[in-house]
């Protein structure tokens, strides 16, 4: 038989949402900033060769410049002042994290709670400004070498500098105001609306490319083929879960006594979502993002990273699969399933999993499982972003069909309608427990 929260889930509909005004207001305030950041995608940074820069990125566009251009919302191809996009913050986000499992200090910051926390996120912003300050002077050069700069010069450096990590540091804003006031996640919609924005535009150019015959009918059947099916198995590895069963013995509430009762703790193959693939991604850009504009100076490490860096490279794919696996687990177990922190909760709930004492056996076992549940939930993750990956990097597929944008978007829509339900969830209980109210004071009124 159905729980009650599942028949209430059930129920969900129009009417539902209609009533649900607070849930509104936040779609509407995400829905704002987001168009903001459009907006800014479109703002030309100042000093810029407008002729140049667009005869510039239509030969970069099949190479690195493309993948930038997804992952900015075409903000880069414009030299806009969100061109830096908001990878400089997921990157700072992965150094801090990863420094806070291995530095003793940090650590213990984790562990102060909400003070921990803001002072984690302080650093990471101060991450953010040197690692955007460093791909903005860069492609500040870059521009100069390119002879794409109107004026260049130390003047046209620092305002190209000041303007693009202002950009960054504004987006990074707009994603934490999003997620706190708005609805999802604001840094994954930011990138899920840049990918969306230019999605039209590449189905045209795909099916013009069928159309004059450089691609064939059948290879357009078999990549909406393709795209459907990668669809379907990210929104089924998405959804999996293993299901730990949950045991709570008899206990008194207040004045009423529960009697024993089983349930159990949902463990997603995936926990980590996304993530791992946006990690990995802003990682390998990084670098790259400077190299772009490098053009042809090809010594030292300018020409390996154009040379075994670039998409569809092998060592570009073997280090690709190899962080997404690494975050795939490293996220999991810092931030997405602390198993520790579970045990002690249900510990803390009177729960125990069948044949194992509460504390740190249950954490032993939940580790155990979750380590399991990731050798397909990350391998999973690789296959879905490195097999597009090879396909376009041999065929003239546009960028938006890859795995990573695939996965970008499904994930990200799926996060959202699961935040939009349980937003609609609290809405129908509030209603409820005030409906419980008022019944309550109309029949003492009749005593």
């Amino acid at each position: 038989m159905a729980s009650a929260a599942e028949q209430m889930a059930a129920n969900l509909n129009w009417s539902t949402f209609g009533k649900a005004k607070d849930l509104q207001q936040r779609i509407l305030f995400a829905v704002g900033l987001l168009i903001v950041y459009r907006i800014g995608t479109y703002i030309p940074v100042p000093g810029i060769d407008g002729a140049q820069l667009k005869s510039f990125f239509e030969q970069a566009q099949q190479g690195i410049g493309g993948v930038l251009n997804m992952f900015t919302g075409g903000a880069i191809s414009r030299m806009a002042i969100f061109a830096l996009g908001i990878m400089p913050y997921i990157s700072s986000s992965i150094i801090v994290q990863l420094m806070a499992s291995m530095v003793p200090s940090l650590e213990q910051l984790k562990k102060e709670g909400e003070q921990g926390r803001k002072k984690i996120n302080q650093y990471t912003r101060y991450g953010t400004v040197a690692l955007a300050t460093f791909q903005a002077y860069g492609i500040a050069v870059g521009i100069e070498s390119q002879g794409i700069a109107t004026d260049p010069g130390w003047f046209f450096r620092a305002s190209t500098v000041i303007t693009l990590v202002g950009g960054t540091m504004f987006l990074m804003w707009l994603g934490e105001q999003i997620t706190s006031r708005g609805i999802g996640n604001g840094i994954s919609l930011i990138i899920f609306v840049g990918i969306i924005a230019n999605l039209p535009r590449s189905l045209g150019q795909f099916f013009e490319l069928g159309q004059t015959g450089q691609i064939s009918t059948a290879f357009v059947i078999g990549i909406i083929v393709m795209v459907v099916a990668v669809v379907t198995f990210v929104v089924f590895m998405e959804r999996a879960l293993r299901k730990i069963v949950i045991q709570f013995p008899k206990r008194q509430v207040g004045m009423r006594m529960y009697d024993s009762s089983s349930s159990h703790l949902p463990v997603k193959v995936n926990p980590s979502g996304v993530i791992p693939a946006i990690f990995a991604s802003s990682i390998l850009l990084l670098p790259t993002t400077v190299t772009a504009f490098s053009g042809t100076d090809t010594s030292g490490v300018m020409s390996f990273i154009q040379s075994f860096l670039g998409r569809g490279a092998p060592l570009y794919l073997v280090l690709y699969a190899a962080m997404i696996v690494f975050f795939t687990y490293f996220y999991t177990a810092n931030v997405a399933f602390k198993t520790e922190d579970v045990a002690d909760n249900l510990k803390k709930q009177g729960g125990f999993v069948p044949g194992l004492r509460p504390g740190a056996k249950t954490a032993e076992y939940l580790d155990f499982v979750v380590t399991r549940l990731l050798v397909v939930g990350s391998a999973y993750l690789a296959a879905v972003c490195l097999l597009p990956e090879i396909l376009i990097a041999r065929t003239p597929i546009p960028f938006y069909f890859g795995g990573t944008s695939l996965l970008i978007v499904v994930s990200v829509t799926m996060d959202t309608i699961n935040q939009v339900q349980s937003h609609m969830l609290a809405h129908q209980y509030e209603g409820l427990i005030e409906r419980s109210r008022l019944r309550g004071k109309s029949r003492k009124r009749r005593r």
